[in-house]
């Protein structure tokens, strides 16, 4: 017993486990945080979950990603896909409305439902947001683009302004479709990222 005593205290504190239980995080997204084309451990929350897990951030990140999802797709299925006890979410949704050309006063009405529920239910949220193509016209990538910083400012939450910033249009970094990043790509993302995730995780457990 002397003996464990003795060998607690030369061991510097962060040679211990973090005693604390892990955050539990939720992506909502579509098919970029789904890993479509992808194995499950290349998609972006197993990949980001292991990045803050190397440098000793306990968390556990479910993946409710969606291919094909919208924003008003996730808004549906919110209930079931964001469970009791989750302590954050990061919202990734609106690319598949930005490819369709989906009226940008829907996506953002979605996107606000989705913050105004998940705020109600006390769940802070991470917001990652997304660029229209420029196939639409100057028009409504600025009425679409615009949707995110909006959200972020009269909701409070936190923004990435891109989720693919470093990865789009660089055709060594996406499958062959050209949308959807490689696993490598993923890798980009995650470093990318990586900082405001960080901060956003330090706002969760300074409430806890």
């Amino acid at each position: 017993m002397l003996a464990l005593t003795a060998l607690d205290m030369t061991l510097p504190r962060a040679a211990f486990a973090d005693e604390g239980k892990p955050v539990k995080l939720v992506v909502l997204g579509d098919s970029l945080s789904a890993g479509l084309g992808l194995s499950a451990a290349d998609a972006f929350p197993a990949k980001l979950q292991k990045a803050l897990r190397d440098k000793g951030i306990a968390v556990d990140i479910g993946n409710a990603g969606v291919s094909g999802d919208t924003a008003s797709g996730g808004r549906d299925r919110l209930d079931w896909s964001v469970p009791e006890g989750t302590q954050g979410v990061i919202l990734e949704l609106g690319a598949n409305d930005a490819l369709r050309g989906t009226d940008p006063s829907l996506t953002r009405a979605a996107l606000s439902d989705i913050l105004t529920r998940l705020k109600a239910r006390g769940v802070p949220v991470f917001l990652c947001g997304m660029l229209a193509p420029p196939n639409y016209g100057k028009d409504y990538a600025d009425r679409f683009n615009a949707i995110y910083p909006d959200l972020s400012k009269s909701f409070g939450v936190p923004l990435y302004p891109f989720f693919l910033d470093g990865v789009a249009a660089d055709a060594k970094l996406n499958q062959a479709d050209g949308i959807h990043p490689t696993s490598a790509g993923v890798d980009i993302i995650v470093k990318n990222i990586m900082p405001t995730v960080e901060a956003f995780l330090g706002t969760i457990k300074g409430q806890s």
